[in-house]
């Protein structure tokens, strides 16, 4: 999806479905917190922003991560970290550059299923990276760049990559097969 189709009539229904569910998801999973990170948690919903990115393009899983971060962080914690907030675009923002690298074709083949996993790891060794030492850099409750690395950047990414990794593939095959059923039908 171009960024022009992005801001269709589908484009911003899916932005908002996803904001909506990643933000929702985000606040019944904020609870099941890391043991010796800073408010980093396990959180499967990860793969909301991933899917909507890879399936709707880079726009609509910057979106939805973007916003769904906001939202949900206002609701658990009362307020929001914008670095964190862009972290987590980038995370629905990078499997959606899958437009330039696999054919529409094959999105939903092997190959489009070995670049889908692919691609939800680097979003969230970026998204979580920029974070992380963004915390680091401006000095937000981090001191060191150990600190960095080892209570936010390395328990985030690590968690969101295997989620990710796992989840979003199996959204995207469902998703596929949603389509598939809805074309025989027709």
């Amino acid at each position: 999806m171009s960024s022009r189709e992005s801001f269709s009539t589908t484009g911003l229904v899916a932005m908002g479905i996803g904001t909506a569910l990643y933000a929702a998801f985000n606040v019944f999973f904020n609870i099941f917190q890391l043991p010796g990170t800073q408010l980093v948690a396990m959180r499967p919903s990860v793969s909301i922003p991933m899917f909507f990115g890879y399936i709707f393009g880079p726009v609509v899983g910057f979106i939805t991560g973007f916003l769904g971060n906001i939202i949900s962080d206002a609701i658990s914690w009362g307020g929001f970290w914008w670095d964190w907030d862009v972290g987590n675009g980038l995370i629905g923002l990078i499997p959606g550059l899958v437009v330039y690298f696999i054919s529409k074709e094959d999105l939903f083949k092997k190959k489009g299923y070995i670049t889908c996993i692919v691609l939800a790891i680097v979003g969230s060794i970026v998204g979580m990276g920029f974070a992380a030492y963004t915390d680091y850099l401006l000095g937000y409750g981090v001191s060191t760049i150990q600190e960095a690395t080892y209570a936010l950047f390395i328990p985030a990414a690590v968690t969101d990559a295997i989620n990710g990794a796992i989840l979003t593939p199996i959204l995207v095959a469902a998703y596929a097969a949603a389509v598939k059923s809805r074309a025989r039908r027709v």
